[in-house]
């Protein structure tokens, strides 16, 4: 999951994305790569719990933490928010590499995996660290958030990256208060998720519209896609598209390769 920039909701999205294909029988595991503000603790009730570790024929390995069936890691279950930010270079990557390769992970069928905004050291990393089939990138409607967003997305289509934009998921579309269910209100503009599909060449993989349930369920460690109505809804739909673009992304396209950066 990447996005231009922060504030577009992308960790709601990983999050309720992996939960998503979970309820549509996929096994699923959920990374937070967003160091600079990890939220998963608090979006899946894990807040001051801490990953055990095991020792593999005298290797030692973390045991993810698991929230709602799901397999998940977070820098933020590892040290304190405050050491994260100011967190750079060699050290970013060495945690990024270890969520990878020094937890036990089960067999998955879909790694979800929420990245820092923008295109920084933490991506890089991403890409040199394991074959990413894809991504999908988050943004609003407004201006502001596409602009931010292609900056994203040309970082990921670079030659030397190489790594194919599964599709894009519009979030905060429109308000819907909860006593006028059938109202749309468009409080950021119109047609940023589908300009940037078309830009992306990929796909609008959904819309999200902003309802007081998914800011509750983010603050009380249900996420949206637990409490049902319309925005579960909205969320299995973007879970159903994802499912059908990365199978035809491996129809159509060979295994993305890990990145040999030049020193």
């Amino acid at each position: 999951m990447a996005s231009g920039k922060g504030g577009v909701g992308k960790s709601t999205v990983a999050v309720n994305l992996a939960l998503g294909l979970k309820k549509l029988g996929a096994r699923v595991g959920l990374m937070d790569a967003d160091v600079y503000g990890p939220s998963m603790p608090t979006m899946l009730g894990l807040v001051g719990q801490r990953p055990k570790v095991k020792d593999i024929t005298g290797t030692v390995k973390m045991v993810p933490l698991e929230a709602h069936g799901i397999p998940v890691i977070s820098i933020g279950n590892i040290i304190d928010p405050e050491q994260a930010v100011v967190l750079r270079g060699p050290r970013l990557a060495a945690i990024i590499k270890q969520f990878f390769n020094d937890v036990l992970w089960e067999p998955l069928d879909y790694m979800v995996v929420d990245l820092p905004p923008g295109t920084g050291d933490v991506q890089l990393t991403l890409v040199q660290t394991v074959p990413v089939t894809g991504v999908v990138l988050v943004t609003t409607p407004q201006e502001v958030a596409l602009a931010d967003a292609v900056k994203a997305m040309n970082m990921f289509l670079l030659p030397q990256i190489n790594v194919p934009i599964l599709g894009v998921v519009e979030n905060m579309s429109w308000f819907t208060p909860a006593e006028l269910p059938d109202n749309k209100y468009y409080l950021f503009g119109q047609g940023g998720g589908k300009k940037l599909a078309k830009a992306s060449r990929s796909v609008l993989l959904g819309q999200i519209p902003i309802v007081q349930g998914i800011r509750e369920g983010g603050d009380s460690g249900v996420p949206a896609v637990a409490q049902g109505g319309i925005v579960s809804e909205a969320f299995l739909e973007v879970a159903k598209n994802t499912i059908r673009q990365v199978a035809v992304r491996n129809e159509m396209l060979a295994p993305t390769t890990i990145v040999k950066m030049g020193g």
